[in-house]
């Protein structure tokens, strides 16, 4: 799947203290930052959304940003699709799953929810 254009994000303020995210070829395309309505209590208000293309392995993109999404006190995870496969990814974990594919996307909403990720987040496009 390496060279298929991947479009992702990343929430800048669920990016851990001391890490970095870096040995992947990365196209920024967009920096925006919003109030969330949706933040939960440990969550900032604002957040800042970094936007990228890319064509690197999906795996090995969705490895380097499970490695830096934070995890205390907040729980974040980010998204994105490569072709018809997604990838949920989470600190330290990673779900793949097929577009459209019911128990695939449960499977990842339900480690979401058993580490505490409000269900008002838990709503990707596939």
């Amino acid at each position: 799947m390496a060279g298929s254009m991947i479009r992702g994000y990343i929430i800048a303020e669920s990016i851990k203290p001391g890490a970095v995210l870096e040995g992947l070829s990365l196209t920024l395309t967009k920096i925006s930052r919003s109030l969330s309505d949706n933040a939960s209590s440990d969550q900032p208000r604002a957040w800042t959304l970094i936007e990228f293309t890319t064509t690197e392995d999906p795996a090995r993109l969705a490895e380097a940003l499970a490695a830096v999404l934070d995890d205390h006190p907040s729980r974040w995870y980010t998204h994105f699709a490569a072709g018809t496969e997604m990838f949920v990814v989470f600190p330290k974990r990673v779900f793949r799953y097929q577009k459209g594919d019911a128990g695939g996307r449960r499977r990842a909403q339900d480690y979401a929810r058993s580490i505490g990720v409000p269900d008002v987040q838990l709503d990707w496009d596939e």
